[in-house]
């Protein structure tokens, strides 16, 4: 059952709707701010705010500044993922993938790009490099114990269960 919340500006569903507040950076107002390109798309793209074309050279790795600000509710985490596209025909992708945007951080978001290519990239203003995909976090409460439960999995990780 879907609960609605009386809202400023209108009604909003409670189980998947929310608000978040962004704020374009001065200098930056040819820049659009990110938007769903595809109707049911999960990922808002995320534009590069350069104030010249920058080239980056296979390897290389740059912060790539996107010319907004957003204030996500503390419920909320915005995660930066590279573009599909990028990736598969320049080897372009996000390093500390994906970077999380943290419902207290207020500053510029920017974006963690390197060249995986063996070609160096050029990047042009407004283009689209990075898409944001916002998330609910669950409010967690660690509790320290002396033993954790047993498993048939147990400490077995990386590989313990072959690849065929």
């Amino acid at each position: 059952m879907t609960r609605r919340l009386q809202h400023s500006g209108g009604i909003v569903l409670s189980n998947n709707s929310y608000e978040v507040q962004i704020k374009k950076l001065s200098g930056n107002e040819d820049i659009p701010l990110p938007q769903q390109m595809s109707e049911l798309a999960a990922g808002f793209d995320l534009h590069a705010a350069v104030e010249e074309s920058i080239v980056l050279a296979p390897g290389e790795r740059m912060l790539v500044p996107t010319g907004f600000a957003i204030a996500l509710p503390p419920q909320l985490e915005a995660q930066i993922r590279p573009r599909s596209g990028l990736a598969y025909k320049n080897g372009i992708t996000c390093l500390n993938s994906p970077g999380t945007i943290d419902a207290d951080y207020r500053g510029e978001v920017k974006v963690l790009i390197i060249n995986h290519g063996k070609q160096a990239f050029k990047i042009e203003r407004n283009e689209r490099i990075a898409q944001m995909v916002i998330q609910e976090v669950p409010r967690i409460k660690l509790v320290e114990v002396d033993e954790l439960s047993d498993t048939i999995r147990g400490e077995g990780g990386f590989g313990h269960t072959g690849t065929k």
